[in-house]
């Protein structure tokens, strides 16, 4: 009699599925890595956009943003259009009744985008040392949090998203948003945006996931107040995906 592998195993083997689909689809390694890295250079070396760096060097106050832009895309654009996919194919429906089960599935897709964001700070966090970045160590915890509150607000949009709208509007919507919110103090600090943006931006899980990396790589320090944001954001969007999402 044949019986289900350990839910370890079969865990690791739906992530290994997710991380290579994920790769294998260049509009995703466009959005996830060349993009970040296209804004990293440019936005280091290009002398036609004036930077208040209050002191550090721009690479120093350009890294961590472009970091916090590419995690949240990870975390967001790649899951909700996938998964919106797989819910509009009855894949996610099917796979609930497997050995995997709902839980199983959703464990694996966050293992894959944890692995592609452990590879997004591997190469993007190398180009920027090149470029002469040089990160405060004592940061290293508060970013790791950031990392994980950021992860966990955007994940959780992203089966919001996938689990109500129609597939292919998630593409448009998963795009657009990332888009707008690009340079809503993520990429960028919200002091350089109009005054009456700049108070907006520091309540969105972007504008808080990006202050509050540069905080923890530019000062080695906790800010507090982008943290309670992100933590809010990741509480109430878990939630309302727990409670909203749909398998078919």
């Amino acid at each position: 009699m044949t019986t289900a592998a350990p839910a370890s195993r079969r865990i690791a083997a739906q992530s290994a599925f997710e991380l290579r689909a994920v790769l294998r689809n260049g509009e995703q390694v466009m959005v996830t890595v060349l993009l970040p890295l296209i804004l990293l250079g440019g936005l280091a070396r290009a002398t036609f956009v004036a930077l208040d760096t209050g002191g550090a060097t721009r690479i120093d106050l350009v890294a961590p943003g472009v970091l916090a832009f590419a995690l949240m895309s990870s975390a967001f654009t790649s899951p909700a259009i996938t998964t919106a996919f797989d819910r509009r194919n009855g894949v996610l429906r099917l796979m609930a009744t497997t050995p995997l089960g709902p839980t199983g599935l959703l464990v694996g897709k966050l293992a894959a985008v944890l692995a592609v964001q452990v590879m997004q700070v591997v190469v993007i966090g190398g180009a920027a040392v090149a470029l002469g970045w040089r990160p405060d160590p004592g940061g290293i915890l508060p970013a790791v949090v950031a990392w994980l509150l950021g992860t966990t607000a955007w994940g959780a949009a992203a089966l919001l998203a996938a689990g109500r709208v129609r597939a292919e509007a998630v593409i448009a919507l998963a795009n657009l948003v990332l888009v707008i919110l690009a340079f809503g103090g993520v990429v960028l600090p919200a002091s350089v945006l109009p005054a009456g943006l700049a108070h907006v931006v520091g309540w969105l899980p972007s504008g808080a996931l990006g202050e509050g990396l540069r905080a923890a790589l530019l000062h080695g320090t906790w800010a507090a107040g982008p943290l309670v944001v992100l933590a809010v954001w990741a509480a109430a969007l878990s939630a309302a995906a727990a409670r909203w999402f749909r398998w078919s």
